[in-house]
């Protein structure tokens, strides 16, 4: 995500288990490919989502010493005076919001491409992770030291990373990887799974059996999806 401009009242992803590279399914139809939706890629070799799901490693996965607090996040990076969390809101939103002290949005118009659900009010929305901090930590983040897992958890890189949706939706997903949680609208799923696999492959996370077996068998439902991505330094 190309960086804008701390903070607005930071919503934040539940504690439980709770844009940059990767096209996904057209809003319409869950098999078409590129997708304007918030998380849409730019740059990286182009794959096919079934030949991207088969670059993530598999390994088992392991929760075992994750703190939610182990990844440090709404910072400031660029010291620009706006927070990480502000920094999406500005950039994702589909009416442009006026800005109130350290960039804290007022006004303006969000679509949380999830449910596709247009939000008018900032303070309704959570910024969600992609793949949310415990599954990354599960995945291969607990090998990793305290700045780079506070990268990731600011990661405006990539569009995908990161994505302004409603509380509610972000309460359901929670930690929850596709085998147990996709979204709502049909139309947002093959961009999810896009997104998903971006991300896991950015940050050179791991994916289980179960997960694995369940990325596979909803690609299948998303033949023209397109995904890119670009590895994290």
């Amino acid at each position: 995500m190309a960086s804008l401009a701390a903070c607005s009242p930071a919503a934040t992803e539940p504690d439980t288990k709770p844009p940059a590279p990767a096209t996904a399914g057209t809003p319409g139809a869950p098999s078409d490919g590129a997708s304007a939706a918030p998380g849409a890629p730019a740059g990286g070799s182009d794959l096919s989502l079934t030949q991207a799901i088969a670059k993530i490693p598999t390994a088992d996965e392991s929760r075992n010493g994750y703190k939610r607090d182990s990844f440090r996040h709404w910072i400031d990076e660029d010291k620009d005076g706006c927070s990480t969390r502000n920094e999406v809101l500005l950039t994702e939103a589909t009416e442009k919001p006026e800005q109130r002290a350290k960039c804290a949005p007022t006004g303006g118009e969000w679509l949380s491409y999830y449910g596709e659900v247009t939000v008018t009010e900032a303070r309704t929305l959570d910024i969600d992770h992609m793949v949310p901090p415990a599954e990354a930590w599960d995945s291969g983040a607990s090998a990793w030291d305290s700045d780079r897992r506070m990268r990731y958890a600011n990661d405006l890189g990539s569009e995908r990373s990161l994505v302004a949706v409603t509380a509610h939706e972000n309460r359901g997903k929670a930690d929850k990887d596709p085998s147990e949680w996709m979204p709502p609208a049909a139309p947002a799923k093959c961009t999810y799974l896009a997104n998903w696999t971006a991300t896991k492959l950015r940050w050179k996370l791991s994916a289980d059996n179960k997960e694995r077996a369940a990325l596979e068998k909803l690609a299948t439902n998303c033949s023209n999806t397109v995904v890119k991505y670009e590895v994290a330094a």
